[in-house]
């Protein structure tokens, strides 16, 4: 450990010098120039600071002051005043500016090697304090990035096992999520919202989950009984993610219900229109309808993107918001396709 000894009397350092080396333990800096003090503390980051306090250019006062300055929230490097003003106004000053401890000169050999151990004994104390602190903090922080990573894998598993009912490679969710990721960047959408709506947009049709295979997979025209059934796939997943208190959570649950919603309000499953059409579920509209149009399917030929945009373009401001079709149409080259 470190010490810093400040005296402006040669003898009195001499004699600190030659008694705290007798432990080979510390590490001792000295200096006579109290000018030098501030630059040899932010230099050697000393463990203890054994200041006098009637000096010339600079006061032992004045020096508590600067360290002050310089001292860092987290640390405590303790400052012991040596003295022979015994007067309560000399201790009251320095014990406000920092000091912890005094020492009276003339100095005892005993008295300032028992209170240099309790000092360097706190010290060690609080630095061990400090990184265990730091371990626990960095343990905390591992812990909760495996949770979150935990958390999206079980929201990724969940959006594919409802995608594997018609799409056995799990590729549509996984496009949805790219392209609606940089529809709401375009959109200007900040970081965060970005983020999730990347994790989100994957389980709009996490409903499909309480539909039938013989409806869901069905090849030829579904009845008008049928098809009711397959819109109520917006109300299930909704109900699955209902109750959700992270924020991840609630927009799914909103992208789930909303996405069908048409901006001239004749969509399903709550007839809202415009703007009342929450803005993560519009942008996942928007995404779902262009990958399926650009996707093959049993019963339709892939559209070719541009057929896929103009259709977008066609229904913008019926089935879809203008502003994001608008969006969808400045970033076509980066959009991803089957």
């Amino acid at each position: 450990m470190t010490i810093l000894l400040v005296d402006d009397e040669p003898a009195n350092v001499v004699f600190l010098e030659r008694l705290l080396r007798k432990d080979e333990g510390l590490h001792l800096i000295s200096t006579q120039d109290p000018r030098e003090v501030a630059g040899l503390y932010l230099r050697h980051h000393p463990d203890l600071v054994l200041l006098d306090l009637h000096m010339p250019h600079l006061d032992g006062f004045e020096v508590l002051e600067q360290l002050q300055r310089l001292d860092r929230n987290t640390d405590l490097v303790p400052k012991v005043v040596l003295t022979a003003d015994a007067t309560p106004e000399a201790r009251h000053r320095a014990l406000s500016l920092g000091a912890k401890d005094f020492l009276t000169k003339p100095l005892d050999a005993l008295e300032v090697l028992l209170r240099v151990k309790n000092h360097l004994e706190t010290r060690r104390l609080h630095r061990a304090l400090q990184g265990e602190n730091s371990l626990l903090s960095e343990i905390v922080r591992d812990r909760t990035q495996e949770l979150e990573a935990a958390r999206l894998e079980v929201l990724d598993r969940l959006a594919r096992a409802a995608e594997y009912r018609d799409d056995e490679t799990g590729e549509h969710v996984k496009r949805v999520a790219a392209n609606a990721a940089r529809l709401a960047e375009a959109l200007g959408l900040d970081f965060n919202t970005v983020d999730v709506i990347r994790h989100t947009a994957p389980l709009h049709d996490v409903g499909k989950i309480g539909i039938s295979d013989l409806i869901l997979k069905k090849p030829g025209k579904l009845t008008p009984e049928e098809f009711e059934v397959i819109k109520s796939h917006t109300v299930i997943g909704s109900g699955l993610l209902a109750g959700g208190r992270t924020e991840m959570l609630q927009v799914a649950e909103r992208i789930a219900r909303s996405h069908h919603e048409r901006w001239d309000g004749t969509g399903y499953p709550d007839g809202l229109a415009g703007e009342a059409i929450p803005l993560e579920a519009r942008i996942v509209s928007v995404v779902d309808v262009f990958d399926a149009l650009t996707s093959k399917r049993p019963y339709k030929r892939a559209w070719t993107v541009e057929e896929a945009l103009a259709e977008l373009r066609a229904q913008a401001g019926r089935q879809f918001d203008p502003r994001i079709v608008e969006a969808l149409l400045r970033i076509q080259m980066n959009l991803q396709v089957e």
